[in-house]
């Protein structure tokens, strides 16, 4: 296959090459779930296969695409390597070279090669870069654009002295900020997130409860405030009981919350929202970094129907107290699927406000990505994602089978009791720097009344 240019939905340029598809959308095909573990397969993982992704990746769509001159012709080719850079975390002189030429050509930059440069930057760049990218901010006039540099900026100082400094130049060039649900929203960030990571999260137990009593299946995804760490996930029938193995244990499943990037929750391409997504059945994707594992369907809230979210044609009898006579109040709706304790507790409405500033497309999903790309990373051997909720998956590398899926053990403990529908509830356990672990989910579902 030629090299090409394309364009996904999200109107970002990609650049596909032999060695594989950089990116594909991740939206995902209607196919049923496969019922048989064995019936899964790729070649993507096939090991030659996987050497020619990275040498292609590593040579030509990063290395040698940066060694270029930047302009009107090559400025997509930048632009794939910005993809590539956060995704697989890359980051060597080439990837220095690209940066420093970005930067000098950022003016004549479109608004898609400008986001892919800062999603990079945010992934790999750490600190090294806060002058050029307070420059950047000075002159930025789109505020998605300024967004990603204003947290990169606030990543580098937290401190309140410099929260409040990009809050006065975010008022000054955006006047009508408070309108715009992103901005909004980074004020927030900008105002509380190192506040929330030090809280006290709710009573995990009282809302185990609670959920059990609701009549609805359910999904926990604990994380850490620090995505680096990876989480662990569980199913809760709508009877109130967990899946548990043969044995009688909580059956858990490992899965990590983290986007390439690590961008806050409310950018694209960001790391999970906390908070509660709509289940909406299952899917396979076509996308080769996704994999033909079955998936998860989710949906934020504000990003489709309100009564699509809510599943209006099942609402609980609990929960019709709160629908008025002629529209649903959604955001009270929202509430009303936590405990008393948890509704006034800000980090659960990540999602809604993630939904309402433009995110979309957020599942879970497994992966073929090699995960040797991080192995030096605390999460290794799960991979990030754009976004998404990504269970560990490893493969044989010489047959194109699962070794490891605990995506498919987590489609197979939902599918164990009747109901293809309920709701998934992500939420950060603590700002512990370690993955969350059997013990602490373990205690947490000891502890609830039912």
């Amino acid at each position: 296959m030629e090299n090409r240019q394309a364009k996904d939905r999200r109107g970002r340029w990609i650049f596909l090459s032999a060695a594989g598809a950089l990116w594909l959308s991740l939206v995902t095909g209607p196919s049923p779930a496969q019922s048989k573990r064995e019936d899964i397969h790729t070649d993507f993982v096939l090991y030659q296969k996987r050497v020619a992704l990275e040498k292609d990746l590593r040579e030509r769509v990063v290395g040698k695409a940066f060694t270029l001159g930047l302009d009107s012709n090559t400025e997509y080719r930048f632009a794939s390597a910005c993809d590539a850079v956060a995704q697989f975390l890359f980051y060597f002189p080439d990837v220095e070279q690209g940066f420093s030429k970005l930067f000098k050509g950022y003016d004549s930059l479109s608004f898609d090669t400008k986001r892919s440069f800062l999603e990079a930057l945010y992934a790999v760049g750490k600190d090294h870069y806060s002058a050029s990218v307070r420059e950047v901010l000075d002159k930025e006039g789109d505020p998605r654009l300024f967004a990603m540099g204003a947290v990169y900026l606030y990543r580098c100082d937290s401190s309140i002295d410099n929260g409040n400094a990009l809050k006065i130049r975010m008022a000054e060039k955006f006047p009508a900020y408070d309108s715009l649900p992103l901005l909004k929203e980074l004020e927030g960030y900008l105002s509380y997130h190192t506040l929330y990571t030090k809280d006290r999260t709710p009573s995990i137990p009282q809302l185990m409860s609670y959920r059990g009593r609701s009549g609805q299946k359910t999904i926990y995804s604990f994380q850490r405030w620090n995505r680096n760490y990876p989480g662990l996930a569980l199913v809760q029938n709508a009877d109130g009981s967990f899946v548990r193995d043969g044995q009688g244990r909580i059956r858990l499943f490992a899965q990590l919350a983290r986007s390439g990037s690590d961008l806050p929750y409310f950018i694209r391409n960001g790391s999970t929202p906390q908070g509660i997504y709509s289940i909406q059945g299952l899917g396979v994707s076509r996308t080769h970094f996704i994999g033909p594992t079955p998936n998860l369907q989710l949906i934020l809230p504000n990003e489709d129907k309100t009564e699509k979210y809510f599943f209006m044609d099942s609402i609980v009898s609990g929960e019709l107290s709160v629908v008025s006579n002629e529209r649903p109040d959604s955001l009270a709706l929202y509430q009303a699927l936590l405990p008393p304790d948890w509704r006034d507790y800000r980090p659960m409405m990540e999602a809604w406000n993630a939904g309402k500033a433009g995110r979309t497309e957020i599942i879970a999903h497994g992966t073929t990505i090699d995960p040797e790309y991080f192995k030096d990373q605390p999460f290794y051997p799960l991979t990030p994602t754009m976004g998404c909720l990504c269970a560990k998956e490893l493969w044989n590398p010489t047959t194109g089978h699962l070794l490891v899926s605990e995506q498919f053990n987590l489609i197979s403990a939902w599918q164990s009791t009747p109901g293809n529908k309920g709701y998934l509830l992500v939420i950060n356990a603590g700002d512990q720097q370690k993955a969350v672990s059997r013990e602490e989910v373990e205690a947490w579902v000891k502890g609830n009344s039912l």
